[in-house]
């Protein structure tokens, strides 16, 4: 099969879950013998190379401003797509389905990843959450096939737009520490410090973390990696904090440092309560961490039982990393259950055959309406 993959940034992956995505199904759908072609921004990867492992590589312009950038790349690469001999155009983000339009009328074959619900992040304005909605539901009517990365995603399509979907999460690999040394960049020693890698904004609930963290009785440290792509009057505020033990490391892109992190972590805090299945909760469980997680019901869907949950309240938060302070046997615990829960649900290679299955199903017009990935 000849697949698209638009709507990232590109591969290699340097930013985020949907770039990680992108990456790892293109190389494993290669080795499985597919022709894979990715649509990247330019300045993505040094020199912006034409070929990563097998995967074509093609670059298309982007408006660069926060509410155009990802619409307007997506929009340059599916005019571009649709004029070369691909199967299916994969895309990622129900807000780029407005982009699926054209390619529908000229017969294309089209899956949306539809992520979470985009609309309920606190970022955008009263214009950019209607966009959204609008957005969500056009990706309900205009796909072959739509993606949920979640059940609670899943069952939330059904309900709302009355459209099945094929439910593939996301997935993440298990790995040990390899150069430790990395942490004496950030002045710290393994086992010595609670770990966040997360964007900062308000619903990844890092002043929860913060709030709760200054009132946790330890000489351990908080490392924060992460930002926004945009000026955030919420970061202003978080590092206002008083606490010396907490240390924001904005976004970290050197290769091998976040891994390295949190490996090197005592615990890991996870927040996200917006979303599907969460890249950054994948990987903290795949890189054996302990961690402590919102209890939303995207993130218990992720973890089960490895992980330790707390409710949206300081005090809760606080209670719970005092008690992984004050019983490292149970850190020690939850940190084999996080392997563990990787390897049952969530490796990349389970995650390339839904993939595949699905690029399949759409090829031969065979549709499962309930549970075609299970």
């Amino acid at each position: 099969m000849k697949i698209a993959l638009i709507g990232t940034r590109g591969i290699p992956a340097n930013y985020g879950g949907f770039e990680t995505c992108a990456e790892e199904i293109a190389i494993g759908l290669v080795e499985k013998g597919h022709h894979i072609t990715v649509y990247c921004r330019y300045g993505n990867a040094p020199g912006n190379p034409v070929l990563y492992k097998g995967v074509k590589l093609i670059y298309t312009p982007a408006i660069k401003t926060k509410q155009l950038g990802t619409l307007s790349h997506a929009f340059f690469s599916v005019v571009h797509a649709m004029f070369h001999n691909n199967d299916v155009l994969m895309i990622f983000n129900a807000g780029n389905s407005l982009n699926c339009v054209l390619p529908r009328i000229f017969g294309k074959k089209i899956a949306i990843n539809v992520d979470g619900l985009e609309w309920k992040r606190r970022k955008w304005g009263y214009v950019a959450k209607k966009y959204f909605l609008f957005a969500e539901r056009l990706s309900s009517k205009i796909s072959h096939r739509v993606v949920s990365d979640a059940r609670a995603i899943q069952k939330y399509y059904a309900e709302t737009y009355k459209c099945p979907s094929t439910f593939i999460a996301y997935g993440a690999k298990i790995e040990t520490a390899e150069n430790p040394a990395v942490l004496d960049t950030y002045g710290v020693k393994t086992g010595e410090y609670f770990f966040v890698a997360s964007r900062l904004e308000p619903e990844n609930n890092a002043d929860i973390t913060v709030k709760a963290f200054e009132k946790v009785k330890t000489d351990k440290k908080l490392l924060i990696a992460g930002g926004a792509n945009y000026k955030s009057n919420f970061i202003i505020e978080l590092m206002k904090t008083t606490d010396q033990r907490i240390k924001f490391l904005g976004p970290i892109y050197t290769s091998g440092h976040i891994k390295e992190l949190h490996c090197g972590s005592y615990a890991y805090v996870h927040g996200n309560e917006v979303g599907g299945t969460n890249p950054a909760l994948l990987k903290a469980l795949g890189y054996g961490n302990c961690v402590l997680s919102y209890n939303g019901v995207y993130n218990t869907e992720v973890v089960g039982s490895a992980a330790l949950l707390y409710e949206k309240s300081v005090e809760d938060l606080r209670e719970k990393l005092q008690f992984i302070v004050d019983h490292p046997e149970a850190a020690k615990e939850y940190r084999k259950k996080a392997v563990e829960r990787i390897k049952e649900c969530y490796t990349w290679d389970k995650i390339t055959d839904g993939y595949e299955r699905m690029f399949e199903n759409i090829m031969t017009n065979y549709y499962k309406t309930h549970k075609e990935s299970d």
